[in-house]
């Protein structure tokens, strides 16, 4: 059985005080969550972006056997004249996948193909393009110059016996499936993806299409977080639009938490009257406000029914966008059994300002990035609303910005997370 969420994973510990910062958080998150998914075996014909559940190392050498690099003559280095060249006479023709010992002297040659193995004795090899071949290739003059082992790929010379190869939690990449079709490995133990709810609140929030009336307004949370969460390794399913109903929320999310492994709800996480999210998951589970000294987000709301673990983000999209990459990211990651991935930051030149920053909070700000003469810089979206989502399409990528850092020079230099890191690419 595959280990479940820890009872009440997400309380946080009083001594972190009222605000968690950035790191904190992530460093909870990584502590307190596990693999909640179970275990099966699949095809590698399936298995592009599956999470492995276990380590695997090579049962075989790759290559097999010393074979050829190139189409042209092996011979034996030791009979052959580095200086000046020398003609061989030309004793066997030897192709790839040849299963036959061909016996070739020492001061012969073999006609040979690229991947062909290489006779007992020869170990070097020459380019045919290089040889005077004579005599209807019976014979084949080798210039001068040629090292030991020249064009020639030794067994095992890739990947020796007992060699790691993959290690559990790692999402299979293509690059991966040719490692283990090399080895002769067609089947791998992979974890399932985790099961996820995405729910709207809110009697303001109507799916797209037609006039809004007074005080509504389109849902941009759900397809956003739709889009954002088939990103990751999961299986996502939209639950649709819930109302502020504290009867029908309870009945609700006990009805979806014995079907997800995590609910990501967007608005009603505060603990205002009519936050129902809120109380309702404190009814019927266990609910945790994290107070994070993060610009945008602040609070998140986290807890558990049973085994299925809720994250309730702001309503402002932009804060759900910067609180998904940051933070349910990892943790539907965690959740599914992939090892823990910081996102790469790349240092950046700024070709922007920004003066008296409060300090005290991280803030991830979009960016923009674009070439110069004097290479990459980044610049920032001039506008820092929380319900600007224009920014969103604008940016490629998050500028982060420490806790201590009071304000921003041209030419700074910042760090910047491109969305290519959480797989959202142009």
């Amino acid at each position: 059985m595959p280990r479940k969420l820890i009872d009440d994973c997400f309380r946080t510990d009083p001594r972190d005080g009222d605000r968690m910062t950035h790191n904190a958080t992530l460093a909870l998150i990584r502590a307190r969550v596990e693999a909640v998914v179970a275990v099966r075996m699949i095809s590698i014909a399936d298995a592009c972006g599956s999470v492995l559940a276990e380590d695997i190392s090579a049962p075989i050498a790759v290559p097999g056997h010393t074979n050829s690099a190139v189409d042209g003559f092996a011979f034996c280095h030791a009979s052959y004249d580095q200086s000046e060249g020398r003609e061989y006479r030309v004793e066997a023709r030897i192709a790839a996948g040849s299963q036959s010992e061909v016996v070739v002297a020492v001061d012969a040659a073999a006609r040979i193909f690229t991947g062909a193995p290489l006779p007992a004795g020869l170990d070097t090899v020459v380019m045919q393009e290089d040889c005077d071949i004579k005599d209807d290739s019976a014979q084949v003059r080798i210039p001068p110059g040629l090292k030991v082992g020249a064009n020639v790929r030794q067994a095992g010379e890739d990947v020796q016996v007992g060699a790691s190869i993959l290690s559990r939690g790692q999402i299979i990449r293509a690059p991966d499936i040719a490692a283990l079709s090399s080895l002769g490995i067609t089947e791998v133990s992979c974890f399932a993806a985790p099961r996820i709810g995405i729910v709207a609140t809110g009697d303001e929030v109507v799916r797209g299409g037609g006039q809004l009336r007074r005080g509504q307004v389109h849902d941009v949370n759900t397809p956003l977080l739709l889009a954002l969460a088939k990103g990751c390794v999961c299986e996502v399913t939209d639950l649709g639009v819930w109302p502020d109903d504290r009867g029908a929320v309870v009945e609700r999310l006990q009805q979806a938490a014995g079907k997800f492994d995590l609910l990501i709800t967007s608005g009603g996480a505060s603990q205002g009257e009519e936050d129902h999210i809120s109380h309702a998951l404190a009814e019927i589970g266990a609910r945790h406000f994290w107070q994070i000294a993060v610009k945008p987000g602040r609070p998140l709301m986290l807890g558990q029914i049973g085994d299925t673990a809720v994250v309730g983000l702001p309503g402002n999209p932009v804060a759900v966008f910067v609180c998904f990459l940051m933070y349910v990211w990892p943790l539907i990651r965690r959740l599914g059994g992939a090892e823990w991935r910081e996102p790469r930051r790349f240092p950046l030149k700024t070709d922007f300002e920004f003066a008296n920053r409060k300090v005290g909070r991280r803030e991830f700000w979009r960016g923009t990035t674009r070439e110069t003469d004097q290479g990459m810089v980044v610049t920032k979206f001039p506008r820092d609303g929380s319900g600007l989502i224009s920014g969103l399409s604008a940016a490629d990528g998050l500028i982060d910005i420490p806790e201590n850092v009071p304000a921003i020079e041209v030419g700074d230099i910042v760090d910047f997370i491109p969305f290519s890191e959480f797989g959202i690419v142009d």
